[in-house]
């Protein structure tokens, strides 16, 4: 394919289109393409918004990702070659693809992150106000704002939005396997295959004892489905699963669903996509910089969407860490 003839044909430093003078924005934005990302959908969303920016005389370089390890080391060379030049880099992909290079950003402010949703749950930016619409994503990232937000370290690794823990774990195993995710994806229906893969994750699972370190202080849950622990709102393509996480405040918001049937889970699970799931006895919140899960058993864990490990497992917030070009209120 195309993309790949232009990735093994260059080692690093792009072509930048037209001179920063020629454009009224500083800026220089690096897209960081998926091509497999959303079935290709991130593809043909590059081939929608590149006429844009030749229009708009933007000055920007392109890469395409052959793989989660060539989209960090491409973040690296950015963050090393653009120390004099305000930076974006970003991705046109989905949650994965930013988590790959969100722990390359953090610590430096030199180059920010931007979003481009172009995958299956597009939950990163869905809560810093990026459209669904390429041309309008465009737009919203051109007039961006930054802002400085906060991530999830786990041991090497840092995530974005969610860390799931449990059936979260299980779901995204389910999805990361399934058929379905690239025929959903071919429709535009990707977030489905979330759905389809908790309610088949669900039929398999057995609750268990969890007990967390918060902040040092231990709380023991009995019968627990999952465990989310949330530095924004969203995961699973729109599940407002922490709805008071704000990335912007060095805490985490955990929600623990437990003590309750597999029938009532079902019926909870319609309210965790405005939120209203909170409300009920059985689903327990709490806040936290550090956090520490451990369980009966060894259970699947999960970052933006993304299978990172089981427990015992041990989470911590970066306060500021990374910069951000979006829209949030």
């Amino acid at each position: 394919m195309e993309y790949r003839e232009k990735a093994r044909n260059r080692k690093f430093v792009m072509q930048a289109h037209l001179s920063a003078e020629a454009s009224k924005d500083p800026r220089v934005y690096a897209f960081l393409v998926n091509p497999r990302a959303g079935n290709g959908k991130a593809l043909r969303v590059w081939r929608r918004i590149e006429p844009m920016l030749k229009a708009q005389q933007v000055h920007y370089l392109v890469e395409f990702s052959e793989s989660a390890a060539h989209a960090s080391a491409w973040a690296r060379e950015i963050v090393e070659l653009r120390r004099d030049t305000p930076t974006v880099l970003a991705v046109v992909g989905g949650d994965g693809t930013l988590q790959s290079v969100a722990g390359v950003l953090a610590g430096q402010h030199r180059v920010a992150l931007g979003a481009i949703p172009a995958g299956s749950g597009n939950d990163f930016a869905r809560a810093i106000g990026m459209p669904s619409q390429p041309e309008e994503a465009l737009r919203a990232l051109l007039e961006g704002q930054e802002m400085r937000m906060d991530l999830i370290r786990i041991g090497g690794r840092c995530c974005l939005t969610v860390v799931g823990v449990g059936l979260d774990g299980a779901v995204a195993q389910a999805v990361n396997g399934t058929r379905a995710k690239k025929w959903l994806n071919a429709v535009r229906l990707g977030g489905l295959v979330y759905v389809l893969a908790l309610f088949r994750a669900l039929l398999r699972y057995r609750k268990t004892g969890v007990t967390l370190a918060v902040d040092g202080r231990e709380h023991a849950f009995s019968d627990v489905w999952l465990t989310a622990a949330g530095n924004l709102p969203f995961y699973g393509g729109g599940m407002r699963i922490c709805p008071a996480a704000s990335g912007t405040d060095g805490q985490l918001e955990i929600c623990v669903v437990h003590g309750i049937s597999r029938m009532k889970f079902v019926r909870l699970f319609a309210k965790v996509y405005p939120g209203e799931h909170v409300r009920y006895p059985f689903v327990s919140l709490l806040r936290g910089r550090e956090v520490e899960i451990r369980a009966e058993r060894a259970l699947p864990a999960n970052g933006d969407g993304e299978v990172i490990g089981s427990t015992p497992l041990r989470l911590t917030t970066l306060p500021g860490a990374v910069t951000v070009i979006g829209r949030r209120s």
